[in-house]
């Protein structure tokens, strides 16, 4: 028997005669027999009986799934099995259908005779017959009808078991597609076919996380200032005391001021040099304190008149300064972006947990609490920092769902569109879970899966060997073609051996049917 039933829904109005002749396409698999949920069809007893039959001349195990009292029982007393969901006829037990649901030998009249002796006393008449009239015609004759009736069966017997034939048939496939809508509900207690509703899992996670960004904020510091040296050059026959402080300048443009950093001594007599080190002041303070050799010649105050200044080399480091300061909105991107991090190793921690069937819906992946307490920034608005780094700490929370489920559904209004006499190819079925379309109030999630399968004319290789025995090849070929779905462009393919035959073979075990599947 095949591991996957097939699945036959039942409309108001079917009757016995018609489910019988979807039978009629199938062999040697698992049947589900699915009836309406409002009304009810098929209620007496000799409707199942009939049916039963049916199912173990093409060795059929048929199975129900319904909610009528009086079904259950007839299906009982057959020893039908019974369940109330398809999901419970997949994972039940199908018990074997009763075979003797009539008299048997030992239910007739005692003087009835038996087809055993009813021959058997008709062959005696037949061979005193005979006899007779071969005792009138003579040995003669007698052993010459012999001989011929050998000659004719030998002749007879090899015309009809010698011959063979291989028909081969490419069936025509059509694509089925479904595209239904599915409920994930925390409230559900199991599947639910015909609300198209499966049971949701809730996850909860807790998870730590850690961020940092760049702050955007910019405010002017202090300016670095410029350093070099000068040399002084006594133009007196005094010893000359130079304070530190004392403020020099150069003379072109705009005034750069400096001032001495350490007291100094130029020796009496004119053409005396000291060389001293220098900074600018914070007025000339930043890159304007940068000038080349020679700029640096003015000496400010009481010494103007007996000293002069030059500087030999030029002076530098003198800069202009910006620092970063936290924003607000450094502080709501980091926040933004470390919640996304938390969803995201709640997603990854979540999943390590969950089955191949299983899976997460990423719409429902949310954040459900956060604490002050949970929440540590490094610096706070306003304060001076190159980078603000946040460590938050939240529960998360996902709905999960069984995919098995979904497809569950998807299978059953699928199968439901088959049409009669075509079954679907269980290979190519093919399902996607589609995104979420609504998320209600209750936390109820409605979500889309889509698929398609593929399915076939339902071909009984034994009626078409009883159908085609005796034909000719173009007439074999035409019934084919007019019984057959075959697929598009193709005709029937008929080998005959010995390949001079006139027909196909009389013996209908003969001839080999090979089906082939044509992908559309």
């Amino acid at each position: 028997m095949s591991s996957k039933p097939e699945f036959i829904q039942l409309e108001q109005g079917d009757d016995v005669n018609a489910l019988r002749d979807r039978l009629s396409f199938i062999r040697g698999q698992r049947v589900l027999l699915i009836w309406p949920e409002e009304g009810t069809v098929l209620t007496r007893k000799l409707d199942l009986v009939l049916l039963q039959r049916e199912a173990m001349r093409r060795a059929i195990r048929l199975a129900l799934v319904t909610h009528d009292p009086d079904i259950i029982k007839h299906a009982r007393e057959l020893n039908i099995s019974t369940f109330e969901t398809v999901g419970a006829s997949e994972r039940g037990r199908w018990k074997r259908g009763r075979t003797k649901v009539f008299l048997g030998r030992e239910g007739r009249p005692q003087d009835e005779p038996l087809p055993a002796q009813e021959l058997k006393a008709a062959s005696g008449r037949l061979s005193t017959s005979q006899d007779e009239a071969e005792s009138r015609r003579g040995g003669c004759l007698l052993r010459l009808l012999a001989v011929l009736l050998l000659v004719a069966l030998g002749l007879g017997t090899a015309y009809v078991l010698a011959p063979s034939a291989t028909v081969t048939i490419v069936l025509a496939q059509e694509s089925i597609p479904v595209d239904v809508q599915i409920t994930a509900d925390a409230q559900a207690t199991g599947l639910n076919v015909e609300t198209a509703t499966v049971p949701a899992l809730t996850l909860r996670v807790e998870i730590e996380e850690t961020g940092t960004v760049e702050t955007s904020g910019v405010e002017d510091a202090a300016d670095i200032l410029a350093t070099g040296s000068v040399v002084f050059i006594n133009q007196t026959n005094r010893q000359l005391d130079i304070p530190s402080g004392t403020v020099i300048s150069t003379s072109a443009g705009t005034p750069i001021l400096f001032q001495t950093t350490a007291d100094a001594v130029v020796s009496a007599g004119v053409g005396n040099q000291m060389e001293v080190p220098i900074e600018a002041l914070p007025s000339s303070g930043g890159d304007a304190g940068n000038v080349e050799p020679g700029m640096i010649n003015t000496v400010v105050g009481d010494l103007s008149a007996d000293l002069t200044v030059r500087n030999i080399a030029a002076t530098s480091g003198g800069d202009t300064r910006e620092v970063r300061l936290v924003t607000a909105d450094d502080r709501a991107r980091v926040l933004a972006n470390v919640r996304q991090q938390l969803q995201v190793r709640a997603f990854t921690a979540m999943s390590a947990n969950l089955t191949s069937q299983q899976s997460i819906i990423i719409e429902t992946l949310t954040i459900a609490e956060e604490r002050p307490e949970w929440t540590t920034f490094s610096a706070q608005v306003g304060d001076t920092a190159d980078s603000l780094t946040l460590t938050l700490r939240a529960v998360v929370t996902a709905a999960v769902i069984d995919e098995t489920l979904a497809r569950q559904i998807a299978l059953a209004r699928l199968s439901s569109q088959v049409p009669r006499g075509r079954s679907i190819q269980p290979q190519s079925v093919e399902f996607e879970v589609g995104p979420v379309l609504a998320i209600d109030p209750q936390g109820r999630v409605t979500f889309s899966v889509t698929g398609s399968a593929l399915v076939v004319q339902q071909v009984d290789p034994a009626l078409l060997q009883e159908r085609l025995a005796g034909r000719t090849i173009a007439d074999a070929q035409q019934y084919l073609l007019t019984e057959v779905d075959v697929a598009e462009n193709t005709l029937p393919q008929i080998i005959l051996s010995p390949d001079f035959l006139p027909t196909l073979p009389l013996l209908a075990a003969r001839i080999e049917i090979i089906v082939q599947e044509n992908t559309p």
